[in-house]
């Protein structure tokens, strides 16, 4: 203060710029796109091919099964429930871990490859069925993974590198029907599950290139951790982290459920909870009854070929049991090309109309699908009806996936996912009951469940609070904090401004 005028310091900014903070959010957004997001993607791609082989085991696995230990149709379905019994006990704790002690401190794969070798060794059902459930268990944390993508990407391309992850669920669920086609008909199906698990042996060594996320680490107050990651992602990407000093709440109660169900988030939670449950329910519903009605020949063709015939000619006998045919292989495979045919649409959807809306149309055209598969036609019709309804539901699996990790805040982001998770495998436990139990005694009794879930889904869907297009991730339920604390510094270098220009 000089002559009652309050004068400047020359090194005044210096002052102020030593003070600017900047939050996990803003470094991910700031660093942008790079080489990282691109690592980041094809690895753990690759952890959706491997689930996606797991899963879709099931369907290319069971005829064999059936024929080798005279299975009746219960016991079949049995087998998909005990592994979605493992995925749903597991997945909350995966959940709580990832949460508690960081995403990739749960390493699941050792346990599910473990586990899916010893498969191929199952002497009888009970192995079988046993063994499947602890591989289920293990396959649990790989949804964490997820959480991770998404807590790296910037949000601006998270609505279009999201729905491409589907791209590596079509492969793994590829690799294991043409391992099916070439391995089974002459080694047979122990050998396939054999395989089959190099896929997680390799993923194990390529998962040391994948950092902590630095959510986690704020959240657990780690702060030298995440800067270290993210200065880390931005020497990749060639960019630098935005001026001033990482600052974000720790958050003391991390992989806390009473945050999934306080009064923030307790409507989206009841209502994502059901929605993971119709998911699962519908996908693994539409990929199981599509095996069971070229299995069992339940089709309503007006063009039947000759393998067809023989099934029919077959079907009534004492110990009815054929095993998939070369066309049944090739009709599994298109369909599941239709998991990606649209991905384009669904990045359309999901930028024009949002995550809520488009889990609305999606289920109801998938409603609208199940329905139709009832109807009398060629097998061309049928193959692209079934090509329609995998591209839906997938769709819909891959919608849901997203609007859970970009709703709930860090301290709850992984707890969340592991209880909708869990959830979900209630629907694929009580999936192959009707795809396959009751499929075998009324095809349209079968359809009608899939196709009403769908309709009371959507209103759910319609129903949700909370829209997350172009939102920020949430570290914490106090979303003012930042501001709050920048205030406080603006408060605080102020103050100290004037004092020194008093003193002066």
């Amino acid at each position: 203060m000089v002559n009652g005028t309050l004068t400047v310091p020359s090194d005044w900014r210096t002052t102020v710029v030593s003070t600017q903070t900047f939050s996990v959010e803003e470094a991910v957004e700031t660093i942008g796109f790079g080489r990282f997001h691109i690592l980041l993607f094809i690895i753990m791609g690759s952890a959706n091919i491997v689930e996606a082989m797991e899963i879709m085991l099931l369907a290319v696995v069971s005829p064999e099964i059936r024929c080798e230990w005279h299975l009746e149709d219960w016991q079949v379905a049995l087998v998909s429930t005990m592994v979605f019994l493992g995925f749903m006990v597991c997945g909350v704790l995966a959940g709580y871990l990832a949460d508690r002690y960081g995403r990739w401190t749960v390493r699941s794969f050792v346990w599910s490859a473990y586990f899916s070798l010893l498969t191929s060794f199952a002497p009888s059902y009970g192995w079988f069925i046993f063994l499947r459930s602890m591989v289920g268990c293990g396959v649990a944390g790989v949804s964490q993974g997820f959480v991770l993508k998404t807590e790296f990407i910037p949000s601006k391309y998270r609505a279009v590198l999201l729905p491409l992850a589907t791209i590596f669920w079509m492969l793994g669920s590829m690799l294991i029907i043409i391992l099916g086609m070439l391995v089974v008909p002459t080694w047979g199906w122990r050998w396939m599950i054999r395989i089959s698990v190099t896929p997680s042996i390799i993923l194990l060594f390529l998962f040391q290139f994948i950092p902590e996320s630095a959510r986690y680490n704020v959240s657990a107050g780690n702060m030298a951790a995440a800067v270290e990651t993210l200065q880390r992602i931005a020497k990749m990407n060639r960019a630098s982290l935005p001026p001033g000093e990482l600052l974000e709440p720790r958050v003391e109660q991390r992989g806390n459920w009473r945050i999934l169900l306080g009064s923030s988030f307790r409507t989206t939670s009841l209502l994502l909870w059901f929605s993971w449950f119709v998911a699962s329910f519908i996908y693994y519903g539409s990929v199981l009854g599509s095996s069971e009605l070229l299995e069992k020949n339940l089709l309503c063709l007006t063009d039947p070929d000759g393998e067809h015939l023989v099934k029919h000619r077959n079907e009534d006998g004492l110990c009815y049991c054929i095993a998939f045919q070369l066309s049944d292989y090739q009709t599994l495979l298109i369909s599941c090309l239709g998991e990606v045919a649209l991905v384009p649409v669904n990045i359309c959807l999901l930028n024009v109309l949002g995550r809520k809306m488009s889990l609305t149309v999606l289920q109801l055209g998938a409603a609208i699908l199940f329905m139709m598969l009832n109807i009398c036609t060629t097998m061309f019709g049928f193959t692209v009806l079934l090509f329609l309804l995998r591209s839906l539901v997938a769709m819909n699996f891959n919608v849901v996936y997203i609007y859970t990790a970009e709703v709930y805040p860090t301290a709850a982001r992984s707890l969340g996912m592991g209880f909708c998770t869990s959830f979900s495998r209630i629907g694929g436990m009580i999936a192959p009951f009707i795809a396959q139990v009751l499929m075998s005694q009324s095809v349209i009794s079968a359809l009608t469940p899939f196709a009403v879930s769908c309709v009371f889904c959507a209103l759910g869907n319609f129903l949700l609070p909370i829209e997350t297009r172009g939102r920020a991730l949430q570290v914490s339920n106090t979303f003012l904090f930042s501001l709050f604390t920048n205030l406080i510094l603006l408060y605080f270098n102020f103050h100290s401004f004037v004092c020194f220009q008093q003193s002066s």
